[in-house]
């Protein structure tokens, strides 16, 4: 393996070795805690500009395969992946290659030999960080000018790297590990889907609770999508996850707020449910390295129960916005918001990921929650109409 060096935008310097794509690649630097699900992770297209540090020490051990791939592109939009050991040989059933061979097509850069547990150390006591990667660029001076040069995650709209170009209908459902394919959903109700970066299980579950999922572009018309609902052509939306600030998103928020004031049923996971705050008025606000891993204990306030999560985010919604929403959920590491439902709309959103992949599925069943919401306008816009 060619050798490869990490350099941090606070002066520090890594030396290790390369296993993915020649090169070399800025981007903002984080951790995540899963111990399983590597693929999952690097093909979701929230980590788009991000290098993602591993917390697991052994990476690449199961290989990857065609069917654990979160992103609609088939691709990946991770900068790079830093690891502590990288293992070539991989010992799994299912995989089809390796993940260095993955990171090679994808264009992703993977650097080993590095201490993990340090960088995760610094990036909690100093916060998320820009960095670069190289394994054809050592001198640290160069390393640094190009670090400098480039502009901040912040200012990148990568949103229309990721969303999806042209309408598309989403035909699977759940995977089963007894047949070992995705199922085929039976559809009860159609709602609209705003790809932002949309992870394949979000659609995946969404269909298997009878949901028909049509994906658009994240340039929406707002008044297309209230005519289709107006038409009961659908009866509700839902807004995706995705990277980078919400705030960028100038254009869209503006047309969101239009279906809000439509009172269409909406549901909105991670970047949506950030995004659906901005639209009433309450700016979100970043945190200093983020929530990232498949271990993240929430508290159901609705319940009480804790329920593990999966998580991917980087910013937050004030505390301020339960003047129009209950909090349905909150973190039980830093006490941040984790769930809405608002209190004047048949809105409801949530800031970590039920649909896991990888991690547990405890918070799933908001999948059937916002079925029944569909459900429930529907009924009540008949009645409005028969008097």
């Amino acid at each position: 393996m060619k050798k490869a060096v990490l350099y941090l935008e606070n002066g520090m310097r890594f030396d290790g070795i390369s296993f993915g794509a020649k090169g070399t690649k800025v981007g903002e630097m984080i951790f995540n805690t899963s111990l399983t699900g590597y693929q999952e992770i690097i093909t979701d297209p929230s980590y788009a500009g991000q290098l993602i540090v591993f917390c697991m020490p052994e990476i690449g051990i199961v290989g990857v395969n065609n069917q654990d791939v979160e992103s609609l592109s088939n691709t990946s939009y991770a900068k790079g992946v830093i690891v502590r050991s990288y293992n070539d040989f991989y010992s799994n059933f299912r995989a089809t290659g390796t993940l260095g061979e993955y990171l090679k097509k994808n264009n992703i850069m993977g650097i080993a030999n590095i201490d993990t547990r340090f960088l995760t150390k610094l990036i909690r006591t100093q916060g998320a960080m820009n960095a670069v990667i190289s394994n054809e660029i050592f001198q640290t001076k160069k390393l640094k000018d190009i670090l400098d040069s480039t502009p901040s995650i912040e200012t990148i709209n990568y949103i229309k790297d990721v969303s999806s170009k042209s309408p598309t209908t989403h035909k699977q459902s759940t995977f089963s590990f007894k047949t070992l394919s995705y199922g085929k959903p039976k559809f009860k109700k159609k709602i609209i889907v705003i790809d932002f970066g949309i992870k394949q299980n979000i659609l995946n579950e969404l269909s298997a609770v009878g949901l028909e999922c049509e994906i658009v572009s994240h340039n929406i018309n707002a008044d297309s999508i209230i005519k289709k609902f107006n038409d009961k052509e659908i009866g509700g939306v839902f807004l995706s996850n995705g990277p980078g600030d919400p705030k960028i998103l100038k254009k869209e928020i503006k047309e969101i707020r239009k279906l809000i004031d439509a009172k269409i049923p909406m549901f909105g996971i991670c970047l949506g449910h950030q995004l659906l705050g901005l639209a009433h008025g309450y700016e979100t606000y970043k945190l200093q390295f983020g929530h990232h891993g498949a271990n993240h204990p929430v508290k159901n306030m609705q319940t009480n129960e804790v329920e593990i999560t999966s998580q991917n985010h980087i910013y937050s919604v004030p505390e301020s916005i339960q003047e129009i929403a209950h909090i349905t959920y909150i973190n039980l590491f830093d006490g941040t918001i984790e769930g809405l439902r608002y209190k004047d709309s048949p809105i409801i959103s949530l800031q970590h990921h039920p649909e896991a992949s990888p991690g547990p599925k405890e918070s799933n069943k908001i999948f059937k929650d916002f079925f029944k919401m569909v459900q429930d306008c529907k009924i009540n816009k008949s009645k409005e109409s028969s008097k």
